[in-house]
């Protein structure tokens, strides 16, 4: 006869990353550095989750894609989260309690985007440029960065494979933030005896600007960045790090999902890079080829916030893979 314990929680955390999109390494993660949620241990000391713990995790992960950051969200209710989703009568439940006021903040990031949405579909050059040097202004570089750029990246590219926009209005919106990021980019210069990194995207993967802003977050974070572009092969890939001298490569896997010839291509890549090299992998599409990028011992990136600490972590301690 099952315990109330083995009833309630059920789950591996095989299990839970399945059901709810995220890496174990993220849901890890997201226990440990930020208390997000607390899983019991079997006899064994494995996790085990609940469905109430799957249901919390969708919603953080839900809320983590459409631009927020785990660490002002980890200390919420759900019923704050649902909020905040617009699944409840309106924000005001988030206010008040422990990292409200950030999450009021980046609430209020609903006008600029909203802006942001309202140029793209009219095509306005000056309109789009204007909104983008507000946001800067109030929200400074990472605010603009992290709460306005990329998760209007993400919605655009959603709102596109939807037949909502046009190819035309995405590539706009692109081009124009590319420069902006760009300009985010040049300013952090870093000390010549910072640690090298190259980030692109592999061949087939023509959508760039998450590898853009990963370029911005690393430069930021006080790395040398070398940016080589999109839909580069695995020997160019290896080539860059190689010429380069750099220690780590990140890459960015958007779209397709189903690229039958990209899993072939990453093995390639595995084979074709110094052992000493780190490899990091992030976008709405890496989770896709998952099995791909554990072969050659990439680590996959869930959000900003991990990508920040993974990158600290490597400048104190390297790894290898």
């Amino acid at each position: 006869m099952l315990s109330n314990w083995e009833r309630l929680y059920t789950f591996p955390i095989q299990t839970v990353a399945e059901r709810t999109g995220l890496s174990a390494h993220a849901i890890r993660a997201w226990e440990r550095r930020y208390g997000a949620i607390a899983p019991a241990r079997s006899p064994g000391r494995h996790r085990m989750y609940s469905e109430a713990d799957m249901h919390r995790l969708n919603l953080l992960a839900e809320a983590c894609r459409s631009g927020r950051q785990i660490s002002s969200l980890a200390k919420l209710s759900n019923e704050q989260l649902e909020a905040l989703l617009g699944r409840g009568p309106s924000l005001s439940a988030a206010k008040g309690t422990t990292g409200g006021d950030s999450v009021g903040r980046e609430a209020g990031d609903g006008a600029f985007c909203a802006q942001v949405l309202e140029a793209v579909r009219r095509l306005d050059t000056l309109g789009l440029d204007d909104v983008l040097q507000r946001a800067q202004v109030s929200l400074g570089d990472q605010g603009l960065l992290r709460r306005v750029i990329a998760p209007m990246a993400r919605e655009f590219g959603t709102l596109w494979r939807a037949g909502q926009i046009t190819a035309a209005q995405e590539h706009f919106f692109t081009a124009m933030a590319k420069v902006f990021i760009w300009n985010l980019t040049r300013q952090y210069r870093p000390d010549a005896r910072a640690p090298k990194m190259v980030v692109g995207t592999p061949v087939g993967q023509y959508h760039e600007i998450g590898a853009r802003i990963v370029s911005a977050v690393a430069a930021n974070n006080g790395w040398n960045v070398t940016y080589v572009g999109a839909s580069l092969p695995a020997f160019e890939l290896a080539g860059a790090v190689q010429a380069s001298g750099a220690s780590a490569l990140v890459l960015s896997i958007v779209f397709p999902q189903d690229d039958p010839s990209l899993s072939a291509e990453l093995e390639k890549l595995g084979q074709l890079l110094p052992q000493n090299i780190q490899v990091l992998v992030g976008g709405r599409a890496s989770g896709a080829y998952l099995p791909a990028l554990q072969a050659i011992g990439a680590r996959v990136m869930d959000s900003l916030d991990d990508l920040d600490s993974e990158l600290n972590s490597m400048r104190r301690q390297p790894r290898s893979r």
